[in-house]
């Protein structure tokens, strides 16, 4: 049926944007199927113009008829947003939340709705290449839980948990991880750049070394450390270099990184 392919998006970020450019690039959905409720008036036009969408100032206008409803709203927005909709649901209804760190059982509790699925996704899902860890409550119903299967994959890799406590966990490691990894290329770019490197060479070199180097591990069973040694000479440059990362705590300060953001996962969630 067409109703169940109707797609609605409670604000219109860069996720929203990043979920309905590959939803209609893999051909989940089409234009005409998908409502956007986004308050600022440029990004509106923006959206509406980018993907011929329909799109509204009021969310109330764009969740009528639709089979997932996604709110894509910053977690300090989303109790506002959701008390909108409060009651305004069909029990039929799925809403999709991404909002980080909060939990199903808080959406429940604002919605007044227990149809519902969290997901966790990352920024590398704008060009198809995210990673999403997703969870649901039981009343989500097969239709829906298909076709939320189907718009999560448009994303790239699915990751369907039955217990929620690892979408924090996924938070601090996927979500957030795009960040580390910018900022790790951000430092060796800037670092080639000081020894004598183009800004352009310096970057060519070190993303594509990042890119190459996660494709291996990927389709390698080799463990991490056995491809790390691979490049580690003894007394040589490689070595030279991991020494210096390992005395000024590079290991340990990721890990750090990781903790914390799991940490404040879970407080963005009251726990």
């Amino acid at each position: 049926m067409a109703q169940e392919k109707r797609l609605s998006f409670v604000g219109g970020g860069v996720m929203a944007e990043a979920i309905i450019s590959q939803v209609l690039a893999s051909g989940v959905a089409s234009n005409k199927d998908i409502k956007i409720g986004e308050k600022d008036d440029s990004r509106r036009r923006y959206l509406s113009k980018e993907y011929g969408t329909v799109t509204s100032a009021e969310n109330l206008d764009i969740i009528g008829g639709s089979q997932i409803i996604v709110v894509a709203v910053k977690p300090q927005q989303i109790g506002e947003v959701l008390s909108e909709i409060e009651g305004k649901l069909e029990s039929s209804q799925t809403i999709m939340s991404i909002a980080a760190g909060i939990q199903i059982g808080r959406i429940v509790e604002m919605s007044g709705h227990s149809n519902v699925i969290r997901v966790m996704p990352n920024t590398p899902s704008q060009i198809g290449k995210g990673v999403s860890v997703w969870a649901n409550t039981s009343e989500v119903g097969d239709n829906n839980l298909s076709f939320a299967d189907n718009i999560i994959a448009a994303l790239g890799e699915s990751v369907h948990v039955q217990e929620e406590k690892y979408l924090d966990m996924a938070t601090a490691v996927s979500a957030s991880g795009p960040a580390y990894v910018f900022t790790f290329l951000e430092a060796l770019v800037d670092a080639g750049v000081h020894i004598g490197l183009s800004r352009d060479m310096s970057e060519q070199l070190a993303i594509n070394t990042v890119i190459g180097s996660a494709l291996l591990a990927r389709d390698t069973d080799k463990h991490l450390s056995v491809l790390r040694n691979m490049v580690t000479s003894p007394g040589g440059t490689t070595a030279e270099a991991l020494l210096t990362l390992e005395t000024g705590g590079f290991r340990g300060t990721v890990i750090d990184a990781v903790i914390a953001a799991y940490k404040k996962s879970l407080s963005l969630g009251g726990y």
